[in-house]
């Protein structure tokens, strides 16, 4: 017979409240189990000592008689010290999907366009003042002289 620690749900709606059980790996999640060894209260804050209440010379035991702790619960046995847990590494969990790789490419491209078509305003900006500043020093001599005697006079 397979025997696994497991979580057993309790608690009314949206209020869940957790038994910490042993019992036959075959068995429905809420049903008939071999012997209760803890609770689970997630309600409670993280840094709460009712949070978890846990049986370890049971855990202990049933552990050395070859049960097989399910993750949430082989957690809780690594905070308490009773059974040492691997840590999982999975580097791709965190990299971004297909279609979000697209749309981040999309964005940048679209980015780069438009810093481009401002940097082209500016310069198109710039060479029309400098077109305007070139035909104004154009003008002939004669008529800068009038323009000297105008402003001397007054």
């Amino acid at each position: 017979m397979a025997v696994s620690i497991r979580l057993s749900r309790g608690g009314s709606k949206k209020r869940p409240y957790y038994r910490i059980v042993v019992a036959d790996a075959r068995s429905s999640r809420d049903g008939k189990f071999i012997e209760k060894i803890g609770s689970y209260n997630p309600l409670l804050a993280k840094d709460a000592e009712n949070r978890v209440v846990l049986d370890t010379d049971r855990a202990k035991h049933w552990l050395s008689v070859g049960a097989q702790p399910t993750d949430r619960v082989a957690r809780f046995l690594d905070a308490a010290g009773v059974r040492e847990r691997a840590t999982r590494s999975n580097p791709n969990k965190g990299k971004p999907g297909e279609k979000a790789t697209e749309r981040a490419d999309e964005r940048a491209e679209k980015l780069k366009s438009q810093a481009e078509a401002e940097a082209q305003a500016k310069a198109d900006a710039e060479a029309t003042v400098a077109t305007d500043v070139e035909a104004a020093t154009d003008t002939p001599t004669a008529e800068r002289e009038q323009v000297a005697e105008a402003t001397s006079e007054q």
